[in-house]
């Protein structure tokens, strides 16, 4: 993806879906969750690359509770904004998650294909327990009979960029929720 002026750049940003107050405020919600329900018991939270991490990056500094970063990579995404169906793990987790308690951090469930194949394959290491907190749940594109355990924001069907999420690796750094447009 080219612009040819910082204008066109903005020009792409339809509307904003989420303030970037909201999700602040949902941030530290879910941090207090998580806190609660391990209470002093250490966790590992893995990451998937690249859309979450600025997600858990704010997330893990509202955790009181010890806490490891671990992170995956896969990519059903190829330069577009319709996903491929293809879900290709491109960077597994390094700790041996067998002695973790482990909570999958992830950026959108669209489909839910990309979450089912990770949790499968995350089930296979023997967890203590696993757990998916999403920021953004898109359940009316749901082709895979999935669910988070905790969903920040559910939102309709619209391609969004944004705080992580990108659109041609673009677009990650703006603090909020946007609808994109093509």
């Amino acid at each position: 993806m080219e612009f040819e002026s910082i204008d066109e750049y903005k020009r792409k940003i339809r509307h904003i879906i989420v303030s970037e107050k909201e999700i602040k405020s949902a941030v530290k919600k879910a941090g207090k969750m998580i806190n609660s329900i391990y209470d002093g018991i250490p966790i590992l939270l893995v990451s998937i690359l690249k859309g979450s991490f600025i997600f858990l990056s704010d997330l893990c500094r509202e955790i009181k509770v010890p806490c490891e970063i671990g992170f995956m990579a896969a990519k059903s995404y190829y330069e577009g904004t319709e996903s491929s169906g293809i879900v290709k793990i491109t960077m597994d987790i390094k700790q041996d998650i067998s002695k973790y308690h482990v909570i999958i951090i992830e950026d959108i469930i669209d489909t839910g294909r990309t979450l089912n194949d990770i949790t499968k394959l995350i089930k296979k290491s023997n967890p203590v327990s696993l757990r998916v907190i999403t920021l953004l749940d898109k359940p009316g594109r749901r082709i895979v009979d999935f669910k988070a355990d905790y969903s920040l924001f559910e939102i309709p069907d619209l391609f969004v960029v944004g705080y992580g999420l990108d659109c041609g690796e673009y677009y990650r750094n703006l603090p909020y929720i946007a609808e994109f447009s093509e």
